[in-house]
Formats: C-alpha cells, sequence, structure tokens
C-alpha cells in the first residue's frame, strides 16, 4: 500500500546540534510607558506565562475589572453578551488571555451603533478582534495602554549560510489549554481566577493593555525564554535528528518513470431607529495616545482582523529622553535630526518591522549602522549602485516613469502641490479658495442629489458600469489624485465632524487594492526618500512648498526642510523646482529602498508546495493537473538565481523529497511519525531551483503516478503543515497546501460539523468560526517568520473550510476552493485549476512586507479588513503580498475638522521584491472636507459603502449570528434612507426617496443578502458559504462587486455601435441588463458575468445562425450539456462575442470559467440564482425588498 518503504540509513552526526550550540535565552528589556497615567494604573496585574508552541512571547495585562462592571444593564441591547476576553464574577478580576497578536488599542469618541440613540458617545474600551463590536455598555473599562515587549537573542548563524539564522519565535502558552467562553451569551460567566483557564485566541478574541508596572519587570526578569524551532527530546535542534530518537524515518529511492508510463489516476451604521435590530458598525472609544517602541520582537503583533488604532492623528506626541531610540516606526530609520529621511548608511536599523515604517517621532538619532546586504543578493542594474549614492549630474534610475506633463493650476499661489517660494504658506482657510465652490449649499444641485423615488423609477441600472465618483476637488488636484482602482474611500466628502457623519448614518472607510498590478508605475531610485519629522509621511502631490528650502505635511502640518538632493529634478534635469519632482506629480510612487529599510538581507524567493496524495487526492486526480502547471511554469516562477523550492507529499505518514544536487533521481524520505514530526535531512529538502531543475523535473513527472495503487484514506495535514514552518522558518517564503479531505490524523484532526439536512435552514447557521486554534496558531507563528500559507480545497465533501482557512486569513495568504472537484467529471472545476494555477505560480509576490495607512490629525483608522496579522497598534505584517488581495478599514472622527478644507490619506507599503529589492509603494488619496448633510451624501461611493458593510457582516456573522448580520445590512439601508428624507426639503413622506448617488443602495443590499455568505432558506453547503464570506474579506472592490451583483448582458445581437477599440480589437459594449427573468427572452442569449463564472443562457428558440456561428452547432437541441469553450468560427457574430469575452477576462487577475446552460442543464439553477431582483421562495423581489424598507422608513 502506497511507496515501498525501506530503512534509511543515517549520517553519522545527523541530527546532533551544532558545536558550542547553546539554547539562547530571552532577554527583555522594559519599554517606558508613553500612555499617560491614571488611576487605573493599580487595577491591572502583569502576568507572565511560559513557553509553549513556537510563537511570540508576549506579557498579558490584566484588568482587574468586577462583575459589576461587566453586568452592565441593557444586555438584551445590540451586544448582549461578554467580550470573550472577560467575563465578570464576584469572586474576583478577570483573567485576560494571552495571544501571539499585539494588543489593540481603539479609540473614538462617537458610538455609531447603538438604537434608541443611535450614535450617543461611547465610553473607553479596548478591542482585539475584526468586526467585534468595538462599543458597548458593556465595555465600561477606561484602559491605559501601554506593554511590554521581549527582545530575542537567537543562535549564531552556522558559518557560511546567509540565511542559516532560523528566526524562531519565543514561546507562548498553548492555546490549547485555554477554556472557551461565550463571547455573547447575556449572562457574565464566571471564570475562576487562576493561571489554568484562560479565553481560547479564537476569531473574535478581545485583549487589554495597560501601562507597565514595576511587578511585570520584575517578573520579566526572573524568566528566561528560549528560542525553539524543532522539538527534539526536550531539546532545541535547528535541524536534523536527535540520534537518541526512535527513528520513523523510511528512505527510498524511487522509481521515476518517463511522462506516460505508469497507472494514470466587512465603520457602518447598520441599525434601525426604531427597533432593538443588529449593527454592524462599531465605533472605538477615546483612549490615551500610545506611541510604539522598536523593542517590538519580530513576531509582536495583533490578531487577524478587527483592530484598533487609539493614536490615528498624525500629530507628535511628546517625546522624553527615553524614548528618542524607541519611536521609529516601519519603513524609516532616520540617520539624523533631518526633515527628510535618507537612505544614510549611518541609519540605524533595529531588530523588529515595527522600527521600519515611520510612526510618528523623528528626533531619534543614529545609535547603531545598518546591516548591509547580503553579498548573495544579485544586483541589478537597477540597484547596482552602493544604497545611498546622492544624485548624478544626470538623471538617476526613475524605472518606467515618463516624464510628467507640467500642470499649471488656476491659482498657483494657493496650489498645495505647486506653491511658488517665496510664497507664504496659505492657511486653512485660504486653501478653500482652490477647492473652488466646494459646498453644494450654494451651488446648483449636483447630480448625484437629485432625488429618486425608487419604488416608481424601477429601471435604475445604467447602461454601463458603475464609476467611483470624482472628488469635487479643483482640476489641478483631480488630476493628480489616486487611482480609484487603488484606493477608495466610501464618502468622497468626509464630513467635518463625528456628528455629521453620525447624521448621515452612513459609513466612513477605505476600501485599497495596494498591489495591484500597474501599467505605469513610477518607479524611484534616490539617496534621499523625503518624508515628514513628524508623522513619517512621504512627500506627494498634496504637500504646500512655502519657499524653495521648506515644505508643509499635509497631514500633521509640519514644516520640514526640503534635502539638498530634493532640489534637482532628474527628469527635467534642472535644479530648484523641488514641486516638478516625480514624487509630487504622481500620487501613486514606488521607491528603491535601501538597507536602512531591512532588518537582515533581502529573502530570496522561496515556494514550498504541500500535497495531499490519500485515496481520496489521487482519486479526484489534481496531482496531474498541479505537477503539469508546475512543469509549464517552473521558470516563470518569480524569483532571482537564489531561489528555493521544496516538496512535501503526506497521507498518514509525511514524506519528504531528497531533491539536493548530484543524485541522480530524487530520494523520497518518509517520517512516519506524526506525532513528534521532524526534518530528516533538512539541508536538502529546499534545494535551488536552477541547480536541481533536473530533478525537480523528475519527480514533477512521476509525482501524479507514485501514489496510484495507494489505499491511504487518512490525512495528517496538520503534521504535514508543521514540518513545513520547521523548514520555510530560516527564510521565509510561501507555503502552497493542496487539500482534498477532513484532516483526520495528528495535530489539526477536524471531525464533521455539518448537518446536510440544515443546509436550507432559515434558522441559525452554526460553525462559521474555526473548530480548534491550531490553524491560527501555525499561521501566526508562520507570519512570525515571514512565511504565508496558501490553501487550495479541491474537496468533493465537507472539509471545514472555517477552522482551515484560518491558516491563510492569519499568515496573509490566500484560499481557492473548488467544490465537488473531480479532473474527469467536473471538467469545469479542472479548467478553472489549471488557469487559477498559471496566474497564481506566475504573479509577481512581494516578500517580508509590511503596511500601514496614515490619515489628516483628526481621523481615526480603527478596525482592518484583509488576510493580515496587526504586528502594532497600526501595522499589518504582511508576510506574503500578492497583486490580487484588497483590504479595507473603518474609520471615525476624532477631532472636528472645522480647520482645514482637505484630507489625505497615504498608504505605504514595504516589501521585498522576488528579485530581492526592498521596495515601498505608497499611495495617496487627497479629499475635500464638508460642512453640510447634502454635501456628504452627494459624495457617497455607493459600492465602496457596500463592499465595507460586507465586510463589516461577515465578522458579525461570525462573532454573532448570519441572523443579526442580515437584519444590520437592511437596517443600514432603513437608517441611511430614513436620514436622508428627514433632512430632505419637498419629499413626501409616503414614497421611498433616496440620492441619486444612493439609488443602487437597496439593490446591492438585496443582492448581498441573496449572496451564498449570507443567504438563507436556500441550500448552501457550510463550505461554500465560508468560502464566500473569505473571498468578501480579500477581494478588492472591483471583483467584490461582480461577486455581489453580476452584470447581465443580451450577446445574440451585438453591433458595431458603441464599441471600443483595445490593441486594435474592436469590443462590442452592449448595455447592461437588470438581474430578472422579464429581461430574459426565449429567442435571444445572454451572457452573465459573476466574476468567477461566465453563464451564456441560451434561450429554446435562438436564432440558429448565432448557434451555428457562435456555438459551433447547427441548432438548439444538438448543444451538449457540458460546453464550456466558444470555438473560432470564422464568422462576424463569432468574433464580436469572442471579443467581448476575452475582453471581460483580461479585465481580471483569475481566467472565469465559461458555462454554457440550456433549460434541460442542471446548471440553470445557478445562473437562475443570481436574478437577484426576481423572488424567490425564501428572499423577497426587489420590488418587494423596496416596500419592506418602505414601511421601515415611513414608520
Amino acid at each position: 500500500s502506497g511507496p515501498a518503504q525501506g530503512q534509511m540509513q543515517f549520517p553519522s552526526g545527523c541530527g546532533s546540534h551544532p558545536p558550542n550550540y547553546s539554547a539562547p535565552p530571552g532577554h527583555y528589556s522594559q519599554v517606558p510607558n508613553k500612555a499617560a497615567a491614571s488611576h487605573l494604573d493599580n487595577q491591572y496585574r502583569a502576568s507572565y506565562y511560559p513557553g509553549y508552541y513556537s510563537a511570540p512571547a508576549q506579557n498579558v495585562m490584566i484588568p482587574s475589572v468586577g462583575s459589576n462592571v461587566l453586568n452592565a444593564q441593557g444586555s438584551q441591547q445590540l451586544y448582549n453578551k461578554t467580550p470573550p476576553h472577560t467575563g465578570g464574577s464576584s469572586d474576583g478580576p478577570v483573567q485576560g488571555a494571552i495571544s501571539s497578536a499585539s494588543y489593540l488599542h481603539m479609540s473614538a469618541q462617537q458610538s455609531y451603533s447603538t438604537f434608541d440613540n443611535h450614535y450617543s458617545t461611547s465610553v473607553s474600551s479596548s478591542v482585539a478582534s475584526q468586526g467585534f463590536p468595538l462599543n458597548s455598555d458593556h465595555y465600561a473599562m477606561p484602559v491605559v495602554s501601554g506593554a511590554m515587549y521581549p527582545n530575542v537573542s537567537y543562535p549564531p548563524v552556522a558559518a557560511g549560510s546567509a540565511y542559516g539564522q532560523t528566526f524562531t519565535s519565543q514561546s507562548l502558552p498553548a492555546v490549547g489549554q485555554f477554556k472557551e467562553t461565550n463571547a455573547f451569551s447575556s449572562q457574565s460567566a464566571s471564570i475562576p481566577h487562576s493561571l489554568q483557564q484562560h479565553v481560547p485566541l479564537g476569531y473574535n478574541t478581545t485583549f487589554s493593555t495597560v501601562s507597565t508596572a514595576q511587578s511585570v519587570q520584575d517578573n520579566l526578569s526572573s524568566r528566561n525564554l528560549t528560542a525553539s524551532v524543532a522539538k527534539v527530546n526536550n531539546q532545541i535542534n535547528t535541524g536534523g535528528i536527535d540520534s537518541s530518537q526512535p527513528v520513523h524515518s523510511v528512505s527510498q529511492n524511487v522509481p521515476f518513470t518517463k511522462p506516460g508510463v505508469g497507472t494514470s489516476a466587512s465603520s457602518a451604521v447598520i441599525s434601525s431607529v426604531r427597533s432593538p435590530a443588529p449593527s454592524l458598525s462599531s465605533q472605538p472609544p477615546s483612549s490615551p495616545s500610545v506611541t510604539q517602541s522598536p523593542e517590538l520582537a519580530l513576531q509582536e503583533g495583533m490578531q487577524y482582523g478587527g483592530y484598533v488604532n487609539n493614536q490615528a492623528s498624525s500629530a507628535p506626541a511628546p517625546l522624553s529622553s527615553s524614548s528618542d531610540d524607541e519611536e521609529e516606526d516601519e519603513e524609516d530609520e532616520e540617520a539624523a535630526l533631518d526633515s527628510s529621511s535618507t537612505t544614510s548608511s549611518a541609519s540605524p536599523v533595529l531588530n523588529n518591522y515595527d522600527a521600519l515604517e515611520g510612526g510618528g517621532y523623528p528626533d531619534t538619532r543614529s545609535v547603531t549602522n545598518s546591516p548591509a546586504p547580503a553579498q548573495s543578493v544579485p544586483q541589478t542594474s537597477k540597484s547596482s549602485k552602493p544604497f545611498g549614492y546622492g544624485y548624478p549630474a544626470l538623471q538617476p534610475g526613475y524605472q518606467n516613469a515618463t516624464p510628467p506633463t507640467p500642470v499649471q493650476p488656476s491659482n498657483p499661489g494657493h496650489h498645495p502641490g505647486f506653491q511658488h517660494y517665496p510664497q507664504q504658506y496659505p492657511g486653512v482657510n485660504q486653501l478653500s479658495s482652490s477647492l473652488g465652490g466646494l459646498s453644494l449649499q450654494h451651488s446648483q444641485q449636483p447630480e448625484s442629489l437629485r432625488p429618486v423615488n425608487l419604488t416608481h423609477d424601477r429601471n435604475i441600472l445604467p447602461v454601463s458600469s458603475v464609476p467611483a465618483p470624482v472628488p469635487n476637488l479643483n482640476s489641478d488636484l483631480r488630476k493628480l489624485n489616486c487611482s480609484p482602482d487603488s484606493f477608495r474611500c466610501t464618502l468622497t466628502n468626509i464630513p467635518q465632524t463625528q456628528a455629521l457623519l453620525n447624521k448621515a448614518k452612513l459609513p466612513l472607510g477605505l476600501l485599497l487594492h495596494p498591489f495591484r498590478d500597474l501599467t505605469q508605475l513610477p518607479v524611484i531610485t534616490s539617496s534621499t526618500i523625503v518624508r515628514c519629522r513628524s508623522c513619517r509621511t512621504y512627500i506627494n502631490p498634496f504637500v504646500s512648498f512655502i519657499d524653495q528650502r521648506r515644505w508643509k505635511c499635509n497631514l500633521c502640518y509640519r514644516v520640514n526642510d526640503v534635502p539638498e538632493e530634493f532640489m534637482y529634478n532628474p527628469l527635467t534635469r534642472s535644479y530648484g523646482e523641488p514641486h516638478k519632482r516625480p514624487e509630487v506629480q504622481n500620487s501613486t510612487v514606488e521607491f528603491i529602498a535601501s538597507s536602512d529599510y531591512m532588518l537582515r538581507p533581502p529573502q530570496p524567493a522561496v515556494y514550498l508546495f504541500v500535497l495531499d496524495v490519500s485515496h481520496n487526492a489521487v482519486e479526484a486526480g489534481y496531482l496531474t493537473i498541479v505537477c503539469q502547471s508546475l512543469l509549464e511554469n517552473l521558470d516563470k516562477l518569480p524569483g532571482d538565481s537564489r531561489t528555493r523550492i521544496g516538496f512535501i507529499t503526506f497521507d498518514s505518514t509525511v514524506q519528504f523529497y531528497n531533491l539536493q544536487e548530484g543524485l541522480s533521481q530524487p530520494q523520497m524520505l518518509i517520517v512516519s511519525d506524526i506525532d513528534d514530526i521532524f526534518l530528516p535531512t533538512p539541508d536538502s529538502l529546499l534545494v535551488n531551483l536552477h541547480e536541481s531543475k533536473e530533478l525537480i523535473k523528475d519527480l514533477l513527472n512521476a509525482l501524479p503516478n507514485m501514489f496510484t495503487n495507494t489505499r491511504e484514506t487518512h490525512s495528517a495535514l496538520g503534521p504535514a503543515l508543521q514540518a513545513a514552518f520547521k523548514l520555510m522558518s530560516p527564510t521565509g517564503g510561501r507555503i502552497s497546501v493542496f487539500q482534498t479531505q477532513l484532516p483526520s490524523l495528528g495535530a489539526g484532526l477536524l471531525h464533521s460539523r455539518e448537518d446536510p439536512n440544515q443546509r436550507s435552514s432559515t434558522k441559525v447557521v452554526q460553525h462559521l468560526g474555526p473548530a480548534t486554534d491550531f490553524y491560527k496558531k501555525l499561521a501566526l507563528d508562520c507570519s512570525g517568520q515571514q512565511t504565508a500559507v496558501d490553501l487550495f480545497l479541491l474537496s468533493s465533501q465537507y472539509s471545514d473550510l472555517a477552522s482551515l482557512a484560518c491558516m491563510s486569513k492569519y499568515s496573509a495568504g490566500c484560499i481557492y476552493y473548488y467544490p465537488s472537484f473531480h479532473r474527469s467529471h467536473n471538467p469545469a472545476q479542472a479548467e478553472k485549476l489549471q488557469k487559477d494555477l498559471k496566474r497564481y505560480l506566475t504573479r509577481k509576490i512581494g516578500f517580508e512586507a509590511v503596511m500601514r495607512i496614515r490619515c489628516t490629525k483628526g481621523l481615526s483608522i480603527h478596525t482592518f479588513h484583509g488576510n493580515f496579522f496587526v504586528r502594532s497598534t497600526d501595522l499589518l505584517s504582511l508576510a506574503n503580498v500578492n497583486p490580487d488581495a484588497g483590504f479595507a478599514v473603518q474609520m471615525s472622527i476624532e477631532e472636528s475638522l472645522t480647520d482645514t478644507s482637505l484630507v489625505c490619506f497615504q498608504t505605504a507599503l514595504l516589501y521585498t521584491s522576488s528579485k530581492g529589492e526592498r521596495r515601498i509603494r505608497v499611495h495617496t488619496l487627497c479629499l475635500p472636507v464638508v460642512s453640510s448633510l447634502a454635501d456628504v451624501y452627494a459624495g457617497a461611493d455607493v459600492q465602496a459603502v457596500v463592499c465595507l458593510l460586507a465586510n463589516m457582516a461577515v465578522d458579525r456573522s461570525v462573532s454573532s449570528s448570519l441572523a443579526d448580520a442580515r437584519d444590520a445590512l437592511v437596517n443600514a439601508v432603513v437608517d441611511s434612507l430614513a436620514a436622508y428624507m428627514s433632512t430632505a426639503s419637498n419629499l413626501q413622506q409616503s414614497m421611498l426617496i433616496a440620492p441619486n448617488s444612493l439609488k443602487l443602495f437597496p439593490l446591492y443590499i438585496l443582492a448581498l443578502l441573496k449572496q451564498k455568505a449570507f443567504r438563507t432558506g436556500m441550500s448552501t453547503r457550510l463550505d461554500d458559504r465560508v468560502y464566500a464570506m473569505c473571498q468578501m474579506k480579500s477581494q478588492p472592490l472591483v471583483h467584490l462587486m461582480k461577486m455581489i451583483h453580476p452584470n447581465l448582458y443580451r450577446i445574440d445581437k451585438l453591433t458595431d455601435e458603441s464599441t471600443i477599440h483595445v490593441n486594435d480589437r474592436v469590443v462590442p459594449q452592449p448595455p447592461l441588463q437588470k438581474l430578472s427573468a422579464e429581461k430574459l427572452t426565449r429567442e435571444g442569449a445572454f451572457l452573465m458575468d459573476c466574476g468567477s463564472i461566465f453563464y451564456i443562457w441560451i434561450g429554446k428558440n435562438c436564432d440558429n445562425n448565432f448557434i451555428k456561428d457562435v456555438l459551433g452547432y447547427p441548432n438548439y437541441a444538438s448543444v451538449p450539456q457540458k460546453m464550456m469553450q466558444l470555438p473560432e468560427v470564422d464568422a462576424l457574430s463569432s468574433e464580436r462575442t469572442r471579443s467581448f469575452i476575452s475582453w471581460l477576462r483580461d479585465s481580471r487577475p483569475l481566467s472565469p470559467v465559461l458555462q454554457v446552460i440550456k433549460d434541460e442543464n442542471p446548471a440553470k439553477t445557478d445562473f437562475f440564482q443570481h436574478l437577484i431582483e426576481d423572488r424567490t421562495e425564501a428572499a423577497f423581489s426587489y420590488y418587494e425588498f423596496l416596500l419592506n424598507i418602505q414601511q421601515q422608513v415611513c414608520k
């Protein structure tokens, strides 16, 4: 059964420790408290928990809060259950669980989610998890923030190995020991005050941070932690096998045959004004300002999801003598007290990622020298010059940057991006002159405010795609603004106060696509990266030049000096015009960073493939597709001469493959002891792609046939992942996991939780959260070692995606799901896997990335959505970043914006390219500030609003219930339309009126309610539902909207009218149709674009000429049931149809599969389920939904 196993002879010394090896102790240093002292200082105690599974060490601040606080009255309202980190009892204080996540600080001055008083002022709270309610009467716990962070020492690096050092995590208490508590129970659960019971690290876990106390220091000083990677007989092992351990590894030379030989085998208001219905929204209460310390260990961070920032404004905090060397944050390491961040070799590089991306504190002096890049890093022509070189006489490397067209502003004296020195910096009042009649109250009513009677005007869908609204800025600023495809705000007119935002009943947030593929991107190689000394903002088109030597930051308003090097413009080869530099002419730029932005030499591209080879996997036939795709794209994998690759397979055992150069054929190493997994030959399992390419090809050719006769039905996924983590820890990289069934052996085993009889239930949908924290813990460990885990789930049965998805969510990976996958029985899924793999293997990738979003003083970013790991209060850790990943954030207004006319947002993504370059991609968005409610509604971006609400609704579904999330989505529409109608004049209250900007809001929300993630009363597999939720949390807006509201086109009458020309190709542009059966005709043919799949529905009486020319069959009856490709027929209608479909496919990263639907085709059910304007047995039609909304609004 399975591959033959023979005894493996281990070389002498295998598994022994390196000479003079000793486990490093953990050194701890106390970070000075940066929060203001308060009377609560004595209410907190710090506890330290000793080691467990390799994960970051943390100190848990435990609030001593009595049950009288947690058992506040009114628990029946909004969040009527205790937060997962607390449980009140009369016996004593509450024990807070520790996590590998950093502490979440949140602050907001206004609530956005209570009911009888919807947006009342809230009290302080400290919340950690994405989507968890961020304010409630139950969380009346003022918290002073601060924390202790460990500093880690590592064992010496093996000689000659640039990546021999294993970046281990500190020990953390096993989360498996924690006792589960009900995060939403109406009664506070009694939790004994002991260190033996803790709250689990679930999807929504809350942590509190407090100011440090002397007891913390005493506690830490008496303890040492040991970094660990592989545990063998309770010793630390950096690789190899302990000779005293029973050998469970078997080696064999696999007989590799040639190909063909052998057997083939979701901060919004979603609350009702009238009834205590749920709200998705969460606003953070105010809490003290806290600054971050560079003493954060590499792996410090918060859990995936809900994240709260208690210092959203970019204003600098007071500095003390003890904080000079501690306040440098993320992408910057200043060499001295200069207004610009230069890439000088004298800049200090601290041992944590939070010290690389500029936090808010410039007065830090260099104390150490930056490490030079590894010699093994190949230098491209772009980076052949040493880091820190100054501007040459000729233009330096501005790759892909075309000289910008000089823009002459209409009012250059007041244009923030083009001011001429010595013009004095205009005050914020003067800036309004450049906005040209911003207030809509004093100008003609714009089209976006035109009232629309929703119940009367039924045909509201535009004939073409809904464009992003254009901010009401003057033409000069508008030209410079960031593309909405990269950076988009739910409100393009920012309310002046939180009260005005509350009155509008609309969410304020950002939708980001920071690493998307760009055809033109200014790439800047410079010795000087100019940044604000205070808030660390990168210079951008919206700063103001006071004179030739000074510029004013557009986020915190600090005046900075212009460095001498910045005076030279390499594009025009002129001197003295800093406002014409590319950094000030482009809102999206990418900098080539120096060694100052590195914690270690840039890592190589490392790819590890973990493949399920159980009987179920072999039967599905996916191995053939995966191996063939790898063979075809092996030379296209992003990387350089250092690229490394490895393979692990698993069933009831774990098989490794020795591919070291010099072997005549790959060698299989089988480890059967899955309870104590180890690496048999650590140095030969990840090999250089170019040096071992022939062995790799031999393995890929042989793998599909090696396990053809296996009878192993079990799946040891958990142990395989543990081995993969150990293998990848020294360098980081990407783990690609292919799984076909429920894990059934070893760590992380799962049991079926789905009841097929409940798939159509309209009652509670259970098990949307993980069943175990194993995969989350593993993901957090991987994130700490700069390793992301991507999951490919190819399953014909329930596989508990809710649990497995955690490995990708928390490690910044991505998830691919292929239900009912079978290579021959389901060719549509097989084709989709093949196309997805081609994109997946060849798309660009960024390694060891971090991302920070900055915003104008007064605004606060408090909750993030997406796949990531929150490393510190406002820093996202992305072990990998890919161009198909999207993110969303919720925001609040902490301070009035009455003193400014513009606000700006800036996101900075620091990453290592596959070529070994450290780069920083910066996007900057500028929006106007308004003081009237009409202006707020005029600037609403309905698609961005819906996508943000979708993210929030996913969190609500997991943290509370699906019913709560559905009610909250409906209440979002009711509240916003009720608020608009109550403030608009001359409107008949008996009608349902919406501003033109929000006319599609009810339609999109209804589409969301009928989407797989949220629908009820219709048979929906649990894994399908969970995957839809995962997609909503990680898709960019443009793709998510097609998933929510597909596009329907009639394609049997395509003409050359309204065509566009793309690459010498004529592309028809048919009008959009309503998603209703009333638009379908038996004489027509219709194309539905659902984002990941195209449906072509053919009417029974469709013209035979169309069927013959486009489908290649003589008549309707001859069209087969399973048709997935259109033939190339030499006919005009065929050319038009194929051109249109190709144009649609080219607009997205993953190529959708195509299915031709006939009335007799079983797939027609899926097609008709997307006609969201029609009534179903369990859901309203669009018109009925409007009547329901009108009834609630007009109560």
